[in-house]
């Protein structure tokens, strides 16, 4: 029996063994319950041993002999390896589609507005976003790169730093007008604040709390003031005119540049004890898509 024969009819018993059924089998397979019992018989054939007990009634027509239960879960975990080598062959391939995981957030403010580079340098790839703030298993999910925020250990995942972060307020050039010239950080106290509720401080993200204790203005309220569980939200509302918000520099870069937003204060200097690394499996650090992806990522954070 050559190999392409060995294999479907292996693939047919292991089906056939699942459902206790011929029939099933073959609807599975999309071929006919026939071509599934000559492809068990000439196994049967080829190992000098049945494999099935089959019966003519009652409700298990077929039912494994004892060595076929033995041979099952090898057989089983036999095609399991197959299929993830298959998948290892689609993997190192510079084509198809590459699965990128980031925070919504990121994805938003700086991931996306740049995305269109990477896609002209390279067309023939297809890019997946996942923009979710889990932890997600990258083996399980088919994810192939991230981009994470933290201090970067993430079990499992090899991290290279891509950019550190600096913190300070941020408002909109008409709130900054409307509210006549802020000359020191205590003056914000007669401004709403916005805070981000997506971070949190116990991980070491910075708060407005922290922030004014270096900025020496101990006496503004914290404990008011808009609250918005996302940071690209938390952006926007400033953007709005609806107050003062705390700005991670990565986020609100595009934003600044473009006059959108103004930064309070630049004589205080507050940089975070996080930042933003690419993440991947060690196994695949050296797939093609997955090395022009991190490239072009080092390159963009670069440029500033």
């Amino acid at each position: 029996m050559s190999a392409p024969e060995y294999l479907n009819a292996l693939r047919a018993f292991e089906a056939a063994a699942r459902h206790e059924s011929f029939s099933a089998a073959a609807a599975e397979l999309h071929v006919t319950p026939a071509a599934v019992g000559q492809l068990v018989r000439s196994l049967e054939d080829v190992l000098g041993t049945p494999l099935f007990h089959r019966g003519t009634s009652g409700r298990k027509r077929l039912v494994l002999t004892e060595a076929a239960q033995r041979a099952l879960p090898d057989i089983r975990a036999g095609f399991e390896r197959l299929s993830a080598g298959v998948a290892r062959l689609k993997e190192g391939s510079s084509t198809g589609v590459l699965t990128v995981t980031v925070s919504p957030a990121f994805a938003a403010k700086w991931l996306l507005p740049r995305l269109e580079r990477f896609q002209a340098s390279w067309p023939e790839l297809d890019v997946r976003l996942d923009a979710s703030t889990e932890l997600l298993d990258f083996a399980a999910r088919g994810v192939d790169i991230g981009v994470r925020y933290g201090a970067g250990v993430w079990p499992g995942l090899t991290a290279e730093k891509l950019l550190d972060e600096e913190v300070y307020p941020v408002c909109s050039p008409a709130l900054l007008r409307q509210s006549g010239r802020l000359r020191r950080p205590s003056d914000l106290a007669s401004l709403r604040l916005i805070h981000d509720r997506s971070v949190d401080a116990r991980s070491g993200f910075a708060t407005w709390e922290a922030w004014l204790e270096k900025a020496g203005a101990r006496d503004v309220e914290t404990k008011r003031g808009l609250r918005i569980n996302n940071s690209a939200a938390v952006l926007q509302a400033a953007i709005d005119g609806q107050g003062v918000a705390l700005a991670r520099s990565i986020m609100a870069h595009d934003d600044l540049a473009a006059g959108r937003l103004v930064r309070l204060f630049p004589e205080v200097e507050f940089s975070s004890v996080l930042a933003y690394y690419v993440v991947y499996r060690p196994d695949c650090a050296t797939l093609p898509k997955l090395v022009a992806f991190r490239d072009w990522l080092v390159r963009e954070a670069s440029m500033g």
